[in-house]
């Protein structure tokens, strides 16, 4: 082996023993909380840390195969970020500053 794919294989085993560490204390702040919001916020670090453990394995094999997982991944991490955010901003509202659709002033927010 080369001092470039010996150097590249280093950095690579490094990037995953990070990418586990950063995954076992995601799950201690899952198991601990102490808010909805810190539990919400470690599950999007953890589709976060799926997504860099595909690329990883990517690089390592050098093989684009996972890429479109990895978009896909990346959406999904998204749209349940902002759909737990809301529900988080809807539930924690104060009751007099909730809006009701179809009444006037109010609305779907």
């Amino acid at each position: 082996m080369s001092t470039p794919q010996t150097v590249d294989r280093v950095l690579i085993v490094a990037a995953v023993v990070l990418i586990l560490l950063a995954g076992a204390a995601l799950l201690a702040r899952v198991w601990r909380g102490p808010s909805m919001l810190d539990r919400a916020i470690a599950l999007d670090v953890c589709a976060a840390l799926i997504i860099a453990g595909l690329g990883a394995k990517s690089a390592l094999a050098r093989d684009p195969f996972y890429f479109p997982i990895m978009l896909v991944l990346a959406f999904l991490g998204f749209t349940g970020s902002v759909g737990i955010a809301r529900f988080i901003a809807v539930r924690d509202r104060p009751p007099g500053q909730r809006r009701h659709p179809g009444r006037p002033g109010g609305g779907a927010s």
